[in-house]
C-alpha cells in the first residue's frame, strides 16, 4: 500500500506527463511545422521570455493565493492555449496562445517543486529518514515519469504525418547543406521540408488538447490538496498583501549567494533544451530525413531521459552535484563540437538517434538537480 504522500507525486507526475505529451512534441515541431518567417522559434521565444517576466511575481502570488492543487490546474489550462493556437498558425494565434502559457509556466513548476517538497518532508518525517533523501527520491519518480512525455508526445506526431503523401526524397546536392551550415532564409528550399497537409495538423493538434485536458481532470479529481488550509488562511489574513511587496520578495531571495551561483545553471538548462528542439530537429533531423522523423528522434531523447532522471535521482545520494554536473557538462560540451563538424545524411540514421540519446542523460542531471 503506498503512502498518501506518493500518490500524490504520482498523481502530480502522471497529470504533467499528460500534459507535456502535448507541449513536448509541438515544442519539437515547432521550428520545422511553422519555419515561415522563424514564426515557431519566435513563438517558443516568447513562451520563455513570458516565463521569466511572470516568474518575478506570479507563483507566490497564486501559491499563497490558491494552493498548490489549484495552481497547477490553472496553468495547465494556460498551456492547452497554445494547441489552440496551432490549429490556426498565425502571428496573432501563436504569439498570443505563447504568452498565455508562458503565464502559466513559472506557477505551474513553482507549485510542483513547492508539492513535491512539502510531499517529501511530510513522508520523511513519518518514516524519521532525512528531508533530503526522500525529496530527492520523489523528484527522480516525477521526472522517471515526466521525461517519458517527449516518447508519447514525439510518437503521436511521427506517426500522423508518415501518412502524409507528400514525403519526398531530398537531392543528394542539397545535404550538404544540412547540418551547421544550413541557413534559416534557405530552410523552406534546402531540405527535405515540405509542411503536412492542415487535415493531418489538425488530428495532432486534436489529439494534444485531448491529452492536456485528461491531465486536467487527473489533478482537480485525484490530487490532495495538502496546503489548501494554508491558503485559505492567507487569503483571510494577508489578502491585502500590496502587489509591490510580493513583486520586491522574489528579489529580496537575490541576497542568498546559493541562489544567485544557481541561475546560470537554471539558464543553461533552457538554452540547452532549446537548442535540441529548436536547432537539432531542423537543421539535422528535417533538412535530412524529413518532419515526420522529428518525432522518432526526439522518442529516443525523452526514453533516456526518462530513465537517467530516475538513476541521477538515486545516484545523487552517493556522488553528489558537483560530479554529476560535471559530467552533463562534458557531455553536452562534447556533442556540441562533434555537431558542429558532422554534415548528417540519410545513410547514417544511427548517428541522428545517439546525439539525442547523450543529450537524454545530460538534461536528466539539469533538471533533476536543479529543481
Amino acid at each position: 500500500m503506498i503512502s498518501r504522500n506518493t500518490k500524490n507525486v504520482l498523481v502530480v507526475s502522471f497529470g504533467f506527463l499528460s500534459l507535456f505529451t502535448a507541449y513536448g512534441g509541438l515544442q519539437s515541431l515547432q521550428s520545422s511545422l511553422n519555419a515561415e518567417e522563424g514564426m515557431g522559434v519566435i513563438s517558443l521565444s516568447v513562451i520563455y521570455g513570458t516565463i521569466i517576466l511572470s516568474s518575478m511575481f506570479l507563483p507566490p502570488i497564486m501559491i499563497k493565493n490558491l494552493g498548490c492543487k489549484w495552481t497547477i490546474f490553472i496553468s495547465m489550462a494556460c498551456y492547452i492555449s497554445y494547441s489552440f493556437g496551432n490549429l490556426f498558425p498565425g502571428w496573432p494565434s501563436l504569439i498570443a496562445t505563447s504568452a498565455v502559457l508562458g503565464l502559466g509556466g513559472s506557477p505551474l513548476w513553482s507549485a510542483k517543486c513547492t508539492f513535491l517538497t512539502i510531499s517529501g518532508n511530510v513522508q520523511a518525517e513519518k518514516e524519521n529518514k532525512k528531508g533530503q533523501d526522500i525529496i530527492n527520491q520523489y523528484f527522480g519518480m516525477f521526472f522517471l515519469i515526466f521525461q517519458s512525455s517527449a516518447v508519447w508526445g514525439n510518437l503521436m506526431s511521427s506517426l500522423i504525418f508518415q501518412q502524409d503523401a507528400n514525403i519526398a526524397e531530398i537531392p543528394e546536392e542539397r545535404l550538404q547543406f544540412c547540418g551547421a551550415a544550413l541557413c534559416n532564409e534557405n530552410f523552406t528550399t534546402t531540405g527535405n521540408f515540405t509542411r503536412p497537409g492542415q487535415n493531418l495538423v489538425n488530428i495532432l493538434m486534436g489529439c494534444y488538447i485531448g491529452v492536456g485536458v485528461l491531465a486536467m481532470i487527473l489533478v482537480a479529481v485525484f490530487l490532495d490538496n495538502i496546503d489548501g488550509k494554508e491558503a485559505r488562511e492567507f487569503r483571510r489574513n494577508k489578502g491585502n498583501q500590496k502587489f509591490c511587496s510580493t513583486f520586491l520578495a522574489t528579489f529580496r531571495l537575490l541576497r542568498d549567494k546559493r541562489l544567485i551561483m544557481l541561475i546560470p545553471l537554471t539558464m543553461y538548462s533552457g538554452f540547452e533544451q532549446s537548442f535540441l528542439a529548436g536547432e537539432y530537429t531542423k537543421n539535422y533531423v528535417t533538412c535530412a530525413l524529413g518532419i515526420h522523423y522529428v518525432g522518432f528522434v526526439m522518442i529516443c531523447f525523452g526514453a533516456v531521459n526518462s530513465v537517467s532522471s530516475y538513476v541521477v535521482g538515486k545516484l545523487a545520494q552517493y556522488t553528489g552535484r558537483i560530479a554529476l554536473f560535471s559530467l552533463a557538462a562534458v557531455i553536452n560540451l562534447s556533442s556540441a563540437i562533434a555537431l558542429l563538424y558532422w554534415r548528417p545524411h540519410p545513410d547514417q540514421l544511427p548517428v541522428f538517434f545517439v546525439f539525442p540519446a547523450l543529450w537524454g542523460v545530460a538534461d536528466a542531471v539539469w533538471q533533476t538537480q536543479t529543481n
